[in-house]
């Protein structure tokens, strides 16, 4: 990759990429941040650090599956022992044949059962039992049958939702060592957008500053801050990207300015900030003039300025970014096949909101640069190639 010094150029093998490269690339970039250790009860949404590993078998001991009664081997009828509840422990050694004990769902089996017969199908008289010959190991549950001692239950790079807490917590673990969220900072170029109301004669809404923050957080980043930037005068955007004080922010995005016109200023500034290119331009439609360069210590991303291109761009570099920082595989995208009318673009790939019903995907329309409407009524983008066909699979990015 080649440091740029003294030229606003970037190198060719940057420039207009496959949509498909570039989110490889952008995954690929960077090295995860250094993992911390936090509780339990605030680990939800973090991306696991290491492997979570059942440090015991699970269970960690026969257990009854059902409320009935564990009996010794051979037919009955049973003679009634004793009792074992959950939480409780047996302490009246094995069981023998003829012999049985009162238990209840997850209580320790005891040594020398051989199969537990459920309440339901248990007729007690006095101290004995009778009930149906079962199996040998009906209805408990062998130790470390789910997972041995040593297993990995969940590898890093895992997102950490509640039934990962829950199984964290089963494997006795108060802490889990996590990558922390990347801070991302959004800067929002133009002079022509206002932030509330309806926008005066030549003036337009700023629909990327709303948009974005929730894409970071669905994406596993933090918003920590979005500012609004003018085009004049010309050393606005110069104050805020190459100049080292990012405040403990690990991502800067700046939209609109990605392109060459004569407000544009982002590539004239990363030369400036000895910047490594990524991507310089993908070949797609839209969002082609999108941009991802390392700075020391820090990571820009350059978006359009039409909206739905910004969030082309967003999914195409901006997620991908966060996602190796964060540690997690790049996703894997389903392939669906799509139907209605569709015209591929040659030379790029098309990004086209599409409606899924689960078997197959179908356009929505609304689709132009600028207009989000489609992309605000779809399930999804379908990725679609240039030499796609009518009727064959597009990878789907799913709406989170």
């Amino acid at each position: 990759m080649t440091v740029l010094a003294t030229s606003a150029s970037a190198p060719t093998s940057c420039r207009d990429v496959t949509w498909t490269s570039a989110r490889e690339r952008a995954h690929a970039a960077p090295v995860p941040l250094p993992a911390t250790r936090v509780p339990l009860a605030d680990a939800a949404g973090f991306t696991l650090a290491g492997a979570l590993r059942s440090p015991q078998p699970m269970p960690g001991f026969d257990t009854a599956a059902m409320d009935g009664y564990a009996v010794g081997p051979g037919v009955g009828p049973w003679r009634v022992r004793g009792v074992v509840r959950a939480g409780g422990v047996w302490t009246g050694g094995s069981l023998y044949a003829g012999e049985a004990v009162g238990i209840s769902t997850g209580a320790p089996v005891p040594a020398g059962a051989h199969a537990v017969i459920p309440l339901e199908r248990a007729t007690r008289s006095g101290d004995l039992v009778h009930g149906p010959s079962a199996a040998e190991g009906r209805h408990i549950r062998r130790a470390g049958e789910d997972a041995p001692a040593g297993s990995v239950l969940a590898p890093a790079g895992t997102r950490i939702g509640p039934a990962l807490l829950g199984l964290a917590a089963a494997c006795g673990n108060d802490t889990l060592p996590v990558r922390p969220r990347p801070r991302v900072r959004v800067l929002v170029t133009g002079d022509e957008l206002t932030r509330t109301g309806r926008p005066a004669p030549g003036r337009v809404r700023d629909a990327l500053g709303p948009l974005l923050p929730p894409l970071i957080e669905a994406s596993g980043g933090e918003t920590a801050d979005v500012r609004h930037v003018p085009d004049r005068p010309v050393g606005s955007l110069r104050a805020l990207v190459g100049t080292g004080a990012y405040d403990g922010v690990d991502v800067t995005v700046v939209t609109g300015s990605t392109s060459v016109g004569v407000t544009d200023q982002l590539r004239l500034l990363l030369p400036e900030a000895d910047a490594q290119w990524v991507v310089d331009s993908v070949a797609c439609r839209p969002g082609h003039p999108q941009l991802l360069a390392r700075l020391p210590g820090h990571w820009v991303v350059g978006l359009p300025g039409n909206p739905y291109g910004a969030l082309v761009a967003a999914h195409t570099l901006l997620a991908p970014l966060l996602s190796g920082l964060l540690g997690r595989p790049l996703p894997a995208l389903p392939r669906i096949p799509l139907t209605g009318d569709i015209r591929p673009v040659p030379g790029r790939t098309r990004l086209v909101p599409v409606a899924w019903d689960g078997t197959t995907a179908r356009p929505v329309g609304g689709d132009r640069p600028a207009f989000l409407h489609g992309a605000a009524l779809a399930d999804a983008l379908a990725a679609v190639a240039p030499d796609w066909r009518p009727g064959q699979p597009a990878p789907l990015i799913l709406h989170h």
